[in-house]
């Protein structure tokens, strides 16, 4: 973890999950964090915490929704006037949905375009040139392990992660040469506020669907240490847990005409 003293990182949905977590980790070793969120008074709640723990780390808090461009930019604005320069972007914040497409809400649909696609291209559009200016600097995008299938019932969702994959591996090989780190963290399903929040309703038991497979399942604080550690050692693309890293890897060298009757016939479980 010495990979990260002296780092100014910025988080996204810093308020809670592994947002909140990846400033625990980092707090020992960064000297500055930028936590980004709506909810400003958790921000609050977790700067007073991370302070009092490491009287060395400063730590800022910023409240935006990055799901708007123009908040986006008050941000980019906001770390010029106050000559703060980022090593470290970690895009966390992100939005789901559970449901059949056609009964989902077009400003929920959007919404989650906006925050999972938009924010993570655009923030790392405004930032990167201060950052690869700055010589060594890395990015992490936390992505899901759904973006390597078009899982139904969560069309839009898989599509935004697979998305927010394919573009941290290209940028991956665009940077590598100039010293910039880019990863993608995919993990499966992660004890967190996700599923509530993805829920369209009370009866919604889509996270008793994915918590139902134990052997999938990692914590919080697995999750952001296999996408720190995936950062330290330069990997493109990091899934926690073996067994689901595993499971994918099988997954992924079967022909998709196999996959897709696969995803069909559980399509009521997912």
């Amino acid at each position: 973890m010495k990979f990260y003293e002296g780092c100014t990182t910025l988080i996204t949905g810093a308020s809670a999950g592994l947002g909140a977590e990846f400033a625990r980790q980092l707090a020992p070793y960064v000297q500055s964090l930028i936590l980004v969120a709506r909810r400003v008074d958790r921000l609050e709640v977790l700067r007073d915490e991370l302070q009092s723990i490491h009287p060395h780390l400063t730590v800022y808090i910023y409240g935006a929704d990055v799901g708007r461009e123009d908040q986006r930019r008050g941000l980019a604005d906001w770390l010029s006037a106050g000559n703060l320069k980022v090593d470290f972007l970690i895009n966390n914040a992100g939005l789901g949905d559970h449901g059949a497409f056609e009964s989902s809400e077009w400003e929920r649909v959007r919404s989650m375009i906006d925050v999972n696609i938009g924010a993570v291209t655009h923030l790392t559009h405004l930032l990167l040139p201060s950052m690869t200016a700055g010589g060594r600097a890395a990015i992490l995008n936390v992505s899901s392990v759904s973006s390597f299938f078009p899982l139904p019932n969560m069309a839009v969702y898989s599509a935004t992660k697979a998305y927010v994959t394919s573009l941290s591996e290209a940028l991956a090989i665009e940077l590598r040469p100039r010293g910039i780190t880019v990863t993608a963290l995919c993990p499966g399903p992660v004890p967190t506020e996700f599923f509530a929040v993805a829920a369209r309703s009370a009866e919604d038991q889509s996270a008793a669907h994915y918590e139902s497979m134990p052997a999938f399942v990692v914590t919080q604080q697995q999750a952001v240490r296999a996408g720190l550690e995936a950062v330290i050692h330069d990997r493109a693309r990091v899934i926690p847990g073996l067994f689901l890293c595993l499971a994918v890897g099988v997954a992924l060298l079967v022909p998709f005409c196999i996959t897709r009757e696969i995803l069909r016939a559980f399509r009521s479980k997912l």
